[in-house]
């Protein structure tokens, strides 16, 4: 490699022959900006929420970041004939349910390819999902939605809304029907 000088003051020109492409090469290696280091996934057990997981996973990867798993119970509310049920047991037995599902998913979806992480709270679930983001910190929330309309999306809400609006961190959304690039 040769360095001629210019006509403009701080600028040189560089004559190159074969031997120098590797050099060339390993300085053209543009690193990315964009840094991922932990990726939480919001998971409900649908199909929906693992197809987010199939995203996470090869973001992870090529990132080198870790994925936290996390379900959220809903809280239970006791009302009408129903008042004497043991809802704390109930809520004990789902969270206890979720983790094992959880556990379970890790294993059969990441497969160790990543670092993975699970956990289950309890509570409203936009709000324990933006919570988590939050005490990780995560750098990326991919979350599923299922694409209700009408009545159902009044009646039901949509989480995914909820935490896009309310995120301290970008949000992938992986819709249940959609144009497929992983």
């Amino acid at each position: 490699m040769k360095a001629k000088p210019t006509n403009h003051p701080g600028e040189v020109i560089l004559e190159l022959d074969r031997r120098d492409e590797p050099l060339m090469a390993a300085a053209s290696i543009v690193k990315s900006p964009f840094r991922l280091k932990k990726i939480l996934v919001p998971i409900d057990f649908s199909d929906c929420s693992k197809k987010a997981l199939q995203y996470a996973v090869p973001l992870a990867k090529e990132h080198k970041a870790a994925i936290t798993l996390l379900h959220v119970v809903q809280t239970l509310c006791p009302t009408g004939d129903f008042v004497a049920a043991d809802y704390a047991a109930l809520q004990a037995e789902m969270c206890a349910t979720g983790d094992r599902n959880l556990a379970k998913l890790a294993v059969d979806e990441v497969r160790g390819e990543v670092s993975a992480d699970t956990m289950v709270r309890t509570g409203s679930a936009a709000l324990e999902i933006i919570t988590m983001a939050k005490s990780l910190p995560a750098d990326l929330i991919v979350i599923s939605t299922h694409g209700r309309t009408g009545l159902k999306h009044v009646i039901m809400g949509s989480v995914a809304e909820d935490v896009v609006r309310r995120a301290p961190c970008p949000v992938l959304v992986v819709r249940e029907r959609e144009h497929e690039f992983v």
